[in-house]
C-alpha cells in the first residue's frame, strides 16, 4: 500500500512536540504530511506549511475547517495528529472524530472525565482508530518487560515503585520558556501540571508493563516553587486490582534530574528495574539473587515458558538498530506509529483485528484522566483514599 496521508493540528513555530511527531513518523516511513492547522495565527500556519512542502490550499485557519475539508476530499488525510496545549485536545479530537477521521493525540486525552468518556464513545461509534502517545511504552525494552512479566519471569507482581523527576522548572523566576509557560497556566493546562505531564506517563507505562489496573489511590499534590499555582511535586500511594501496591513520585524541581523516569517491579519470584535514561537495557534479578542485564537487540533475550522453551518475541519487530547502536525517544515514538499506521492500513484493506493494536488507545487515555481526577479528589479532601471509577 502507498504511504498514508496525515495532517497535524498544532506543531507550529517553537513547538518541540510537533517536530518530534513528524520526525517519528518519518522514521516509521509509512505516512507523509499533506495538511495542517499549525497555529491559531494563520500566517504562522502558512509559513509552517511552506517549510513542510504542504500545498497552500491544505493549510487551514482552523481545525474545524480542516476536519470538514479533508473529510470531503478524495485524497483526504487518513489520520490527524493533535499536538496543541491540553485545553484544546478534546475539541480538536472531537472535530475529526465526527468526520470519521482516525486520530492521534498527545496526552492528556482531555481535561476531565466527561470529555474523555465522550471521546471514547465517539471513537467507538465512528469505528476509527485512536492513539494517545504515551511515548515511553514504545521502547523495545519496555515491550520486552511486558513479555517477561506475562511469561512469569518474576512471578506475581507484589509492588511497583515508579518515579519521574525533572529539574527544569526549579527556578521561581523562570517558567521554562514556551513549553513551560503553558504547562504552568491553568487556562491551558487544566487543574494539574506535574502529575498530568509526568505522572500519567508513569501510570500508563506501569499498566503496559504489568497489565495491572489501579483500584484506588491516595495522593499528595504540592505547589512548592514560589509564584506557581499548579502542582510541581506529587506523591501517590496506589492499590492495584490484584491486591498489589505501588508508589509514584514525580517532580519538576528536582535539580540534577533531566528526564529520569524509572520503574521498579517486585514480584514473588524476582524483580525488574528499568530507567528511561538508560533504556537500552533493563535489570532482571531472580529469586536466587542472580542479576542479569537484558539488552535490546539480542536474540537470546526472548522470554521462556515454564518448560524453558523459547516463546515468540512480539517486541523483536520494533528493533531498528543492532545492540548498543542507541535507540531513544524518537525511535520509541516511531514504534508506536509503526503499530498505529499498520492498523490504519489494515483497516483500509479490511483485514484489521483488535489484537493487532500495540499502542496506547483512547481507553488508556481515558484511564489516565480518571487517575488524575482521583488524585485531585484525594488531595482536595485531605489526602484520603479514593476509588478509581
Amino acid at each position: 500500500m502507498a504511504k498514508l496521508r496525515y495532517g497535524m493540528v498544532g506543531g507550529g513555530p517553537g513547538s518541540f512536540i510537533g517536530g518530534a511527531h513528524r520526525t517519528a513518523i518519518r522514521i516509521a516511513d509509512s505516512a507523509e504530511i499533506v495538511a495542517g492547522s499549525f497555529s491559531r495565527d494563520y500566517e504562522k500556519t502558512k509559513a509552517t506549511g511552506a517549510e513542510l512542502g504542504i500545498k497552500p490550499e491544505r493549510c487551514y485557519a482552523t481545525y474545524t475547517e480542516m476536519a470538514k475539508a479533508e473529510s470531503e476530499r478524495e485524497d483526504g488525510i487518513d489520520f490527524v495528529v493533535v499536538v496543541t496545549p491540553n485545553n484544546s485536545h478534546y475539541a480538536a479530537c472531537k472535530a475529526f472524530l465526527e468526520h470519521g477521521i482516525n486520530v492521534v493525540c498527545d496526552k492528556p486525552l482531555a481535561l476531565n472525565i466527561p470529555q474523555a468518556e465522550e471521546l471514547v464513545a465517539l471513537a467507538e461509534e465512528k469505528k476509527v482508530l485512536f492513539m494517545v502517545t504515551y511515548v515511553y511504552t514504545g521502547h523495545v525494552t519496555a515491550k520486552y518487560i511486558r513479555e517477561y512479566i506475562r511469561n512469569g519471569a518474576i512471578g506475581e507482581v507484589r509492588t511497583v515503585m515508579s518515579e519521574y523527576p525533572q529539574g527544569w522548572l526549579y527556578n521561581e523566576n523562570d517558567h521554562g520558556g514556551k513549553q513551560g509557560e503553558w504547562r504552568c497556566d491553568p487556562e491551558r493546562s487544566g487543574r494539574v501540571n506535574c502529575l498530568g505531564d509526568l505522572g500519567t506517563h508513569a501510570e500508563n507505562l506501569v499498566h503496559m508493563m504489568t497489565g495491572l489496573t489501579i483500584k484506588r489511590i491516595l495522593a499528595r499534590m504540592d505547589v512548592v516553587v514560589p509564584n506557581r499555582v499548579l502542582d510541581d511535586n506529587d506523591q501517590v500511594l496506589i492499590e492495584y486490582s490484584n491486591g498489589a501496591t505501588g508508589m509514584q513520585w514525580c517532580s519538576q524541581f528536582a535539580i540534577g534530574h533531566d528526564n529520569s523516569l524509572k520503574v521498579r517491579i517486585y514480584g514473588s519470584k524476582g524483580t525488574i528495574i528499568w530507567e528511561q535514561e538508560a533504556s537500552e537495557h533493563f535489570t532482571l534479578v531472580q529469586e536466587n539473587g542472580i542479576s542479569q542485564t537484558i539488552k535490546r537487540g539480542y536474540s537470546n533475550n526472548i522470554a521462556q515458558d515454564d518448560d524453558h522453551n523459547a516463546k515468540d518475541d512480539p517486541a523483536a519487530k520494533y528493533v531498528r538498530l543492532p545492540a548498543e547502536h542507541n535507540e531513544g525517544y524518537l525511535e520509541a515514538m516511531a514504534n508506536l506509529y509503526q503499530s498505529y499506521i499498520s492498523c490504519v492500513c489494515a483497516k483500509k484493506e479490511g483485514t484489521f483485528t483488535e489484537d493487532m493494536i500495540d499502542f496506547p488507545t483512547v481507553e488508556d487515555g481515558c484511564n489516565s484522566v480518571k487517575f488524575v481526577s482521583a488524585c485531585l479528589d484525594s488531595n482536595d479532601n485531605g489526602n484520603i483514599w479514593v476509588d478509581i471509577k
